[in-house]
């Protein structure tokens, strides 16, 4: 990954990885080679001007890692639609299987074992980029397999699906001194003073952009310290 500022600097990247992959003797396959370049979203009438393209290597506007899409933009908006599109197929075999005779209970489990596997697979690191049409889109799916009879009517909705999911990773993360991700919270300082509990001691990451509301760590950290606070907003009434 390169910055815009080096952009001119990727020709001799390339140059440095097919000589790594000489001497390893591997080979750079051009054809499997992507690029892609993330752009801001441009003010009105303001042209942005990108690079020439690299000679072999197809540009893209959009890539899927590991099954997650992201696109030049940095918005779930290629990824919400895709995983809607293959649900909106599963559907169909759940249509099938209840043709068939299968106990209600038993059509809820494969429900869940497909469709909600899907729609919150590696939702903490792409659900934060959902706009608020994408966020409306999988409710609706929600509740239309609701009213279908897919699911049972106490199925979460989507917004405290992908809310759970969020702080279960993160309590995996903070509780596992191990993880991979421990690397990039740092530890709060030692203060002399007495302050309210916080349901982590990691220090706040500071926000410079507003991608920054879309990482997950971030979003965790102040959602954590939101929390927290909420509970001290109302007093308990004492009747006497």
């Amino acid at each position: 990954m390169l910055p815009a500022s080096n952009s001119s600097s990727r020709f001799q990247e390339i140059a440095h990885i097919q000589a790594w992959a000489a001497e390893n003797n591997l080979k750079l396959n051009y054809s499997k080679s992507k690029e892609i370049i993330f752009t801001a979203r441009g003010k009105r009438g303001k042209t942005i001007f990108l690079p020439p393209p690299c000679l072999d290597i197809e540009r893209v506007s959009s890539l899927r890692v590991l099954g997650v899409i992201i696109n030049d933009q940095l918005t779930a908006t290629d990824h919400v639609s895709n995983i809607l599109a293959s649900c909106n197929s599963l559907l169909y075999a759940l249509r099938i299987l209840r043709s068939h005779g299968i106990p209600e209970t038993s059509l809820h489990d494969v429900f869940r074992a497909t469709i909600i596997s899907k729609l919150t697979y590696c939702a903490p690191s792409w659900s934060g980029a959902c706009s608020a049409a994408d966020q409306a889109k999988l409710e609706s799916f929600i509740s239309r397999c609701k009213r279908l009879g897919y699911c049972s009517h106490n199925q979460p909705s989507y917004s405290q699906l992908i809310s759970d999911a969020d702080d279960s990773f993160f309590k995996r993360i903070i509780s596992y001194d191990g993880h991979v991700l421990q690397s990039l919270l740092s530890d709060r300082p030692a203060i002399p003073y007495s302050l309210r509990e916080r349901t982590h001691n990691k220090t706040l990451i500071s926000k410079t952009t507003h991608l920054n509301d879309d990482d997950f760590l971030i979003r965790m950290l102040y959602k954590a310290c939101i929390n927290t606070s909420l509970t001290f907003l109302f007093p308990i009434q004492v009747l006497v």
